[in-house]
């Protein structure tokens, strides 16, 4: 077997491995919402996010290590631009997803602060341990927040299906749910890592550059598992981890994998983070709040403004 074949392969089961991974997740995510007592918009921004989240932190830490901080950066500000753009739109194509008035008023707001706040942090063009400590401090505060208000959230939108019981049946809690959520998780990072390990054997055999590559399959491989995870919720009828799945993991890429890694190594940045890739993912940021805000929903047509969004700002960076 060829190299390039081999990677091929690779990718193919990796994608393979992505799917299922997701599906179990929000299975097990969704019933232990329910026997917990806790909304499903919540365990979205939590549980779900910080799953499918990984293969960012493996990609941010493994590139630190190895004295390559812009793939690290750049692996995180386009996974967050590949969120917005590409994967809620590509969902919302697929069914019009319903959106909680908390995620505009609450969520969106706070990722939005945390993507202001770099500017700040990464003006002296470096990332030190202290700057991860506070982005891992705003983390430790956002999730604490997000628990104490579960019981001032409005009732969920939309039809879960049979993974919720009725208002007043209570889902006893099962371990097999647990290792649903585990087993997901872990074939999310096993999944992602494979697609982008086949992804960049294959380019690379094909004469592709290593930047085009880091600014593509990089940033685009390692947010494939909020893809998988957004659609197959949004199939499902999960409009709330859809959505808060998008911006949860957002919040980790930014507070908690960039604290992560400037732990593990402190990050030198580049002055064009701060020109061109930060400017983009700032404007992504702001051009949501109109259109999920209208009618709190996202419809297929702005689903289609988004995807159209991120290609323009693609070949704008590239």
């Amino acid at each position: 077997m060829t190299p390039l074949v081999l990677d091929v392969a690779i990718l193919v089961v990796g994608i393979g491995v992505l799917y299922f991974g997701a599906d179990w997740l929000v299975r097990g995510a969704a019933r232990m919402a329910a026997s917990l007592g806790i909304s499903p918009i919540v365990v979205g921004l939590t549980v779900v996010s910080l799953g499918t989240s990984a293969p960012e932190l493996v990609v941010c830490v493994v590139a630190a290590l190895e004295g390559r901080p812009a793939l690290a950066t750049g692996n995180v500000l386009g996974s967050n631009l590949a969120n917005m753009g590409l994967i809620l739109g590509m969902t919302a194509l697929i069914t019009p997803l319903a959106v909680q008035p908390r995620v505009v008023s609450r969520e969106m707001p706070i990722m939005l602060a945390i993507t202001v706040g770099l500017y700040a942090l990464l003006w002296d063009l470096n990332l030190g341990r202290v700057d991860g400590l506070i982005l891992l401090g705003v983390l430790g505060l956002y999730l604490v927040s997000a628990f104490r208000t579960v019981g001032e959230e409005p009732e969920m939108l939309g039809d879960v299906g049979d993974l919720l019981a009725a208002e007043e049946e209570k889902i006893p809690l099962r371990f097999r749910d647990f290792m649903l959520v585990v087993a997901g998780s872990l074939g999310l990072v096993l999944g992602g890592y494979s697609i982008v390990e086949g992804a960049v054997g294959v380019g690379t055999a094909l004469g592709i550059s290593e930047v085009v590559i880091g600014l593509t399959v990089v940033a685009i491989g390692t947010s494939l598992p909020e893809l998988a995870t957004s659609v197959v919720a949004a199939i499902r009828k999960e409009a709330d981890i859809a959505v808060g799945n998008v911006i949860g993991s957002n919040i980790f890429n930014l507070a908690g994998i960039l604290g992560i890694t400037a732990l593990v190594a402190p990050i030198p940045i580049e002055r064009t983070v701060l020109t061109h890739e930060l400017v983009v993912v700032t404007l992504m940021s702001l051009a949501l709040f109109p259109l999920v805000r209208m009618g709190w929903r996202l419809r297929r047509w702005e689903g289609a403004i988004l995807i159209t969004g991120y290609l323009g700002a693609f070949v704008f960076l590239i």
